[in-house]
């Protein structure tokens, strides 16, 4: 702690010193809503492995597909969908790690949840048309706000002002009912000062995975004042889904006769017929609330705050057959003379949460120097209940009577200070610092009525640092360190675990930059002490079950390009290449603890690439070409062949025309895709679980194996019309 305040009065004193000196104005071209993120952005510089994404990019395959699945196409990326077709529960996996440890921020808010720290999209339907631009850091990355980054952090810019009035109005419709509905607008600018924006979404999908729908609507609204140095933004944005379970996938045999069969939500009657719960639903609601105030001083000082309230509530309905009385704290009842204590019901576990933030910081920035110093404060408090809602044999239960209860509250405050120095136009220093003070403390019951008492304090200080040697106007190396600590979640608690993870990450690099290509060439070793790794394993909620691994590594080399290989051609592809182990990796087998050495850390494929051919044959056409390939990777850690998912290779074709100067409106932009042209049969996600048999053969244990997968959708297609006014 003391290394941190040294740190920011050093880096204090040395701007009051640089403020001294006459200085050219280094930030005339940076925008004010560029400013907004500063604090959780690296620039094209920077000694930190990045990718950008901006609207543009983003537009082209926007058709009612989730983030995650815009973000295929990048480093290292892999998404997966339980319904298979991308929209509803979607998810991402960066260098290995999964969502849970990628640190998303919204305008610098923090987006993951608190407790289980993972990042759910589907609560922000079409939360891609309302993005200016988005930065993928990979590795510990920079300091930002939230929880710390393991594998990547995902940082968001929602829509800058427009200085023109304008209007949007967009369509899609595809393969399993996929539809997409959205209407935007923006009033300009007001007397050069004032805008209002906004956008309406709606999607629906019956999904590839039988029964898998989804049902979303969401909204985003912004009111801006902007002058020469203040931008001031008011946001509200949100959705409400509603999605039919899919997370339990399905085994091997099934795979092969009946892929796309989804179990969830079955029973059986009282004549012995399976039949399927019509509401096997999650319904979640989520409302955003932000406030941002940017200001420019002078042509070397700015400044930010940001405040969020986030309101999230909702449910997920499961049908449950011949539970016990007892758990649900019925009294048990006389039928006909017999005592009866089991029952067919329906019930729902509930989430109420709240979660405030505060963000703040002030950079200086002149031709030599750029320093931000910055503070984040968040509080969480989650309600977590169960409730019956039928039940065939009630007791002496009443309607909205609670089974179980238990809350979650977690308190956060972050300072940081990173400084990057120009020594001459070669090279340049980084440096950054952060402290993160973390409070979690828990009460009440688990789901699975358990009493869970957490009291945890955790003070974690994050040193970064890197240099950057620019060769020559193409050529330039960099080279990063960067520490970082992080809690466990909610789940880990329930299951033990308190240890928090650590990881050292040294980052190096090359950039080359030419007239016609553009290359982006790093290597990374990333060395974990108790990592928390997927077992494979899912809970009774389908969340991904943690263990801590001890000693383990992630290495790679990543290589990602753009080409031009004529006017009118342009290719981008990708690649890593990695090896991801956990060593001496210790693991239960047939009733014995056994060291299996050093083994494969699960959903860690160690080949990944991408390849996107844009061609444009004619004016306003242009055609993409995507493919991506993903190599065979462990769905569990100990190396087991009945863990394994196989390797998959995928196309997709893009194909966007815009008509211009059409009577009455701006353009019509027409756009359509079609996902895996040749129909593969692949399967990009699953779960892998082992437990002790000790019936078949007496006084003997045998571990058995298991798996379960979820089938991605064969040749589908998604086709769109924009109108903008």
């Amino acid at each position: 702690m003391k290394k941190l305040y040294c740190l920011l009065i050093t880096l204090s004193a040395s701007t009051f010193m640089i403020a001294q000196e006459p200085v050219a104005d280094t930030t005339k071209l940076e925008t004010l809503d560029e400013v907004l993120i500063k604090a959780v952005r690296v620039d094209a510089d920077s000694p930190i492995t990045h990718s950008n994404l901006d609207k543009e990019d983003l537009a082209k395959r926007n058709l009612g597909q989730d983030i995650p699945i815009l973000l295929n196409f990048l480093p290292s990326v892999v998404t997966t969908s339980d319904a298979g077709a991308g929209v509803g529960y979607t998810s991402f996996r960066v260098r290995g790690s999964d969502a849970s440890r990628v640190n998303i921020t919204l305008n610098g808010i923090p987006y993951n949840d608190a407790e289980s720290q993972g990042s759910f999209l589907v609560d922000l339907p079409d939360f891609a048309s309302s993005i200016e631009n988005l930065q993928l850091q990979r590795g510990v990355g920079t300091s930002t706000n939230g929880s710390g980054a393991f594998g990547a952090s995902l940082n968001i810019l929602t829509d800058a002002i427009s200085e023109k009035a304008r209007g949007e109005i967009s369509n899609s419709f595809g393969s399993f009912n996929t539809r997409k509905h959205t209407v935007k607008f923006s009033t300009g600018l007001l007397k050069d000062r004032f805008e209002l924006a906004g956008r309406l979404s709606k999607i629906a999908s019956d999904g590839y995975i039988d029964r898998a729908s989804s049902d979303l609507k969401s909204y985003f609204l912004q009111a801006s004042y902007k002058s020469d140095n203040t931008l001031i933004k008011a946001i509200a944005f949100g959705g409400v889904e509603e999605t039919y379970q899919a997370w339990n996938g399905i085994d091997a045999e099934t795979l092969e006769s009946d892929r796309i069969f989804n179990p969830s939500g079955s029973y059986t009657d009282e004549d012995g017929t399976i039949q399927f719960h019509d509401n096997e639903v999650d319904h979640y609601s989520q409302d955003h609330y932000q406030f941002h105030w940017n200001q420019k001083f002078n042509t070397n000082w700015s400044a930010n705050i940001g405040l969020n309230y986030t309101y999230g509530r909702g449910y997920f309905e499961q049908y449950k057959e011949d539970q016990e009385f007892d758990f649900y704290n019925f009294e048990p009842i006389e039928i006909g003379g017999e005592t009866v204590n089991t029952t067919d019901l329906i019930r729902r576990r509930w989430l109420d949460n709240d979660f405030y933030v505060m963000n703040t910081s002030i950079t200086y920035k002149n031709s030599k120097i750029d320093i931000t110093t910055g503070s984040s404060y968040s509080y969480y408090d989650g309600d977590h209940f169960g409730e019956v809602i039928w039940s065939q044999f009630a007791g002496n239960s009443q309607q909205g009577d609670r089974y179980y209860e238990g809350n979650g509250e977690k308190r956060e405050f972050t300072v940081f200070s990173k400084a990057t120095y120009r020594l001459n136009n070669r090279w340049s220093i980084y440096g950054d610092l952060q402290e993160r003070f973390v409070d979690y403390s828990t009460s009440g019951l688990t789901s699975d009525k358990e009493e869970l008492l957490v009291d945890e304090k955790y003070s974690f200080f994050n040193p970064k640092t890197g240099i950057s040697f620019k060769m020559n106007p193409k050529n330039q190396f960099y080279a990063s360190f960067g520490k970082a600590h992080r809690e466990p979640n909610r789940n880990d608690f329930e299951n033990g675990v308190s240890t928090p993870e650590k990881l050292d990450d040294y980052e190096l690099g090359w950039r080359f930059v030419s007239e016609k290509a553009h290359v982006n060439t790093n290597f990374y070793y990333m060395n974990y002490t108790d990592q928390l790794v997927l077992t494979g394993e899912l809970d009774d909620t389908g969340a991904s079950n943690r263990a801590t691994s001890g000693k383990s590594y992630r290495m790679g080399l990543e290589i990602d390009a753009s080409v031009s290989l004529l006017k009118n051609l342009t290719y981008r592809p990708n690649l890593a290449i990695s090896q991801n182990k956990n060593e001496d990796f210790i693991a239960s087998k047939d009733g014995a603890l056994v060291n299996l050495g050093n083994t494969n850390i699960s959903f860690s494929p160690s080949v990944i690439v991408g390849n996107v051919i844009e061609y444009s044959p004619v004016k306003n056409l242009q055609i993409n070409w995507l493919s991506k390939y993903v190599g065979e990777q462990y769905m569990g850690n100990i190396d087991s062949e009945t863990s394994k998912l196989d390797a998959y290779f995928t196309n997709d074709i893009n194909i966007v025309y815009t008509f211009k100067n059409v009577p009455f409106v701006e353009s019509i932009v027409l756009s359509g895709i079609v996902n895996n042209i040749f129909n593969e049969k692949y399967v990009s996600n699953g779960y892998f679980f082992t437990y002790d048999d000790t019936w078949s053969e007496p006084d003997t244990t045998t571990t058995i194996e298991g798996a379960g997968y979820y089938p991605q959708a064969t040749t589908n297609f998604i086709v769109g019309a924009t109108i903008k006014f």
